[in-house]
């Protein structure tokens, strides 16, 4: 997934200009695919209590 390897590599970046520089791509790219996981485990925990969660992506609750 492409979105997964964009994150990753903000995640680098970012790291990066923290000092941090041990970070590996393939390390980066898990902590990426993680994180769309968790998102996904949110979204549908939300989902089950009722909340309802925008298509359309722009963060705003309906």
């Amino acid at each position: 997934m492409a979105i997964q390897l964009l994150v990753a590599k903000v995640l680098r970046d970012e790291l990066s200009l923290r000092g941090i520089r041990s970070l590996s791509a393939e390390d980066s790219e898990a902590i990426a695919a993680r994180i769309f996981e968790r998102i996904t485990e949110l979204e549908l925990e939300l989902a089950a209590r009722g909340f309802n969660i925008p298509a359309s992506g722009d963060g705003r609750p309906t």
